[in-house]
């Protein structure tokens, strides 16, 4: 089925996309799901987003900080580590250079 196709597509440069939205600056949880959400074909849900976030903690990758919030519990912010930066500008790299092949090969099967 072509949307479970998209589906597994998306879902392999959510963590990519993640790392680039922190690039800008911290961020907490919610704030990137609704940013995700402004993005067609990268919204995604919490239950998809913060399980990345997760991992991406695990690895090195993001630090996290919790902040007091004014309206309501403190909320854990996310931001891009130094080895987080070296994956996102490798990953950039990879995937333009997938994006490059990809393209390709489909104009040349058209």
């Amino acid at each position: 089925m072509a949307s479970d196709r998209v589906a597994q597509l998306r879902k392999g440069v959510l963590e990519l996309a993640i790392l680039g939205l922190l690039r800008a600056g911290e961020s907490y949880g919610g704030a990137i799901v609704q940013t995700l959400a402004g993005r067609p074909g990268l919204d995604a849900s919490a239950g998809t987003v913060y399980p990345i976030l997760s991992r991406l903690k695990t690895s090195g990758l993001v630090d996290t900080t919790w902040v007091e919030s004014a309206s309501g519990p403190p909320r854990k912010y996310y931001r891009l580590s130094p080895p987080g930066l070296a994956a996102l500008t490798e990953g950039t790299h990879a995937w333009r250079g997938l994006v490059h092949a990809l393209d390709s090969l489909l104009e040349e099967n058209r």
